[in-house]
């Protein structure tokens, strides 16, 4: 596969090598290949749920039909992460089918993406399936339309790695909000996350006349409001996991009143649908992960997993390996904290060892606004980054609009990743111009998610005066 070097090179990261490059270069030459031939990817879901993408690939026989393993995984790795799917349909030549067979195998390369997709999210065999490409079943696509109810007493909370916030909401007004730092990968004992989670709620109804509606955005995929897995919950062992699985319905049971949990990064992007007024919103969170999220454009959440975080976005053999899914690239290392430490050395910062990520976090930032040099080159580099993969985002996503937020984009930092990442897209992709970045005022940026939250269930009243 032929890695261009990006026209804008972060200027902490030579080795980078964008996957939209590398995915443009590759269409152009099996165009020049006679068009190539069809592939096409169908990903199943719960409920019979299906998602296709078709590209074209080097036919049978051609001397860079190799070229076709490597490009296909790296298309398939991302739509499970983007789409998610127990079962994935490869609909081309059979050689590109049986390769991906071995790959996403309990043995293969792909054995934790084997593991995730299949048992532990939708509980079923992860199966890949070759066949023609005629063969792949029609698309299925869910869609629902939560959030933007603002009537009544509220309560959001918003669950991270670093940090729990939570909102009381009064008729869509926010009369409070609390962010409290906490560690929830460290803690094994489900009781742990109960009690926080509980805290938050409790300080958050003191402030109401009475809680009507409680909304959740968490860290992890979540299904029917549970948690199938989270990078919240991974110190908790998996014989007691289904304490955490149930863990949202034992709250709403506990409180009486509707309750709706979903992922962290969909709440961004309907954060952002509801202060732009508009949709077709991504949503990206920059955080102790990446959190990523979609409205679409016509204004629909659609149960996709949208976990950026294990999607490739960098295709170089020297980025750096995940220390979950051991895979190279992926998004979590360039859209989160993990970005900046990981570029701190090379931006001549020492890092204290003994503190907590939110910490570490806070004494890079703070070299930042003294204007350290280096510092600014961390977000510079990251702002490259976003610059790149919103472009890659862009071939999976019908974009208007993206929004980013998070810790990461606090203070000076947010501005630097922003004015990067659009000199990338006019530079080099000035066919997507017409994508609107975002960078919401320091308040919604720390707490908009949790707020955004409430507004995620129905509720059939609303009389808090």
């Amino acid at each position: 596969m032929h890695l261009p070097r990006p026209r804008f090179v972060p200027p902490l990261d030579p080795d980078f090598r964008p996957a939209v490059l590398a995915i443009r270069t590759f269409d152009a030459e099996v165009a020049v290949a006679v068009g190539g031939v069809p592939l096409t990817l169908g990903l199943e879901r719960t409920d019979g749920e299906l998602s296709r993408f078709e590209t074209r690939v080097f036919p049978a026989g051609h001397p860079r039909f190799a070229a076709n393993f490597r490009h296909v995984e790296r298309i398939v790795k991302f739509l499970l992460w983007q789409r998610g799917g127990w079962r994935v349909y490869v609909g081309g030549p059979a050689a590109v089918g049986e390769y991906l067979q071995v790959q996403y195998a309990p043995g293969g390369v792909r054995a934790f993406d084997y593991r995730f997709m299949g048992e532990d999210v939708f509980e079923r065999t992860f199966e890949v399936v070759p066949c023609a490409s005629d063969q792949v079943p029609a698309a299925r696509e869910g869609g629902v339309a939560l959030g933007r109810h603002l009537d009544g007493c509220r309560i959001g909370f918003d669950l991270g790695a670093s940090d729990r916030k939570v909102s009381a909401v009064l008729d869509g007004e926010a009369v409070f909000s609390e962010e409290v730092i906490w560690e929830p990968r460290k803690h094994a004992d489900p009781a742990y996350h109960y009690a926080e989670i509980m805290a938050g709620l409790r300080s958050a109804a003191a402030r109401l006349p009475r809680v009507d509606a409680i909304g959740g955005s968490s860290a992890g995929i979540l299904i029917n409001n549970r948690p199938m897995v989270a990078s919240l919950f991974r110190a908790v062992p998996r014989e007691r996991y289904g304490e955490i699985r149930g863990l949202f319905l034992r709250i709403r049971d506990e409180w009486g009143v509707p309750l709706e949990v979903i992922n962290d990064g969909d709440v961004t992007a309907l954060a952002g649908a509801m202060s732009l007024e508009d949709d077709g919103v991504l949503g990206i969170a920059l955080g102790s992960s990446q959190a990523a999220g979609y409205v679409t454009p016509t204004g629909m959440i659609t149960g996709w997993l949208n976990e950026l975080a294990f999607a490739p976005v960098d295709y170089s053999p020297t980025a750096p390996a995940d220390e979950w899914s051991g895979d190279l690239g992926v998004g979590a290392l360039y859209f989160s904290q993990q970005a900046v430490f990981r570029l701190a050395p090379a931006a001549g910062i020492a890092i204290p060892q003994d503190i907590t990520d939110a910490d570490k976090l806070k004494v890079v930032q703070a070299e930042l606004e003294a204007g350290h040099a280096g510092a600014a080159q961390i977000w510079q580099s990251i702002g490259v980054y976003l610059g790149y993969g919103i472009a890659h985002y862009a071939a999976f996503y019908d974009l208007k609009h993206v929004l980013i937020l998070g810790r990461v984009t606090s203070g000076r930092g947010g501005q630097i990743i922003l004015d990067a990442a659009q000199a990338v897209i006019r530079g080099e992709f000035p066919e997507l111009a017409a994508i609107q970045l975002h960078l919401p005022d320091e308040k919604s940026r720390r707490v908009g998610q949790s707020i955004a939250a409430a507004s995620l269930p129905q509720i059939s009243y609303a009389c808090c005066g």
